[in-house]
C-alpha cells in the first residue's frame, strides 16, 4: 500500500469515527447537566481502576469506596467545567461507552464493566502511543481527570505518604 493511500484511509476513518461519535453522543450522551450518566460511569470506572492501580487501596471494599468517592469527586469537577468542555467530555464518554467507539478509539473488545485493570491499562496504552492525534488526546484527557479527581482528595495524599502542602 503506497503511503498516501494509507493517509487517506486513516484520515477517511477518523473522520467516520468522528462523525460517528458525534451520532452517538445525540442519542445517548455521556454527560446530564454536568454529570456521568451510567454508561459514561462505567468508562470512568474502568479507566480508574487502571490509572490508579497501586494508588487505591488494597482490600477490595475499601478499593471501592475510594473509586465511588472518586467518580462523586469527577461529577462535582466536571459540573464546573465551561459547557463547552462539559459538550466535549460528554461525546468523547458517550463514544467510548458504545461498543463501536470503544473498539475503534480504545481498541477494547470487552465491555468496560467486564475488562480486567490489565486489559484497560493495555488499552489506554494503546492509546497514548497511537499515532492518531485524537486517540492520544482522548488517553490524555482520561488521564488527567481521573489523576486530577483522584489526588484532590487529602485520604489520597495519606496513602500515598504525601503529608499534604505545608502551612505559609
Amino acid at each position: 500500500m503506497h503511503r498516501r493511500t494509507l493517509l487517506k484511509l486513516g484520515i477517511g476513518a477518523t473522520v467516520i469515527l468522528v462523525a460517528a461519535g458525534g451520532g452517538v453522543a445525540l442519542l445517548n450522551p455521556a454527560l446530564s447537566d454536568g454529570r456521568l450518566s451510567d454508561s459514561a460511569r462505567a468508562v470512568m470506572h474502568a479507566v480508574a481502576r487502571a490509572v490508579l492501580d497501586g494508588a487505591l487501596p488494597p482490600a477490595a471494599d475499601e478499593r471501592d469506596k475510594a473509586i465511588e468517592a472518586h467518580l462523586q469527586r469527577l461529577d462535582a469537577a466536571i459540573a464546573d467545567f465551561p459547557s463547552a468542555t462539559q459538550a466535549e467530555l460528554s461525546q468523547l464518554l458517550a463514544l467510548l461507552a458504545a461498543a463501536p467507539g470503544r473498539v475503534a478509539l480504545a481498541g477494547l473488545t470487552s465491555a468496560w464493566s467486564q475488562a480486567s485493570v490489565t486489559q484497560v491499562q493495555a488499552s489506554l496504552q494503546g492509546m497514548r502511543l497511537s499515532s492518531l492525534a485524537l486517540k492520544q488526546q482522548a488517553y490524555h484527557a482520561l488521564r488527567d481527570l481521573t489523576n486530577a479527581a483522584y489526588f484532590s482528595d487529602p485520604s489520597a495524599w495519606q496513602r500515598m505518604g504525601y503529608p499534604g502542602p505545608s502551612d505559609i
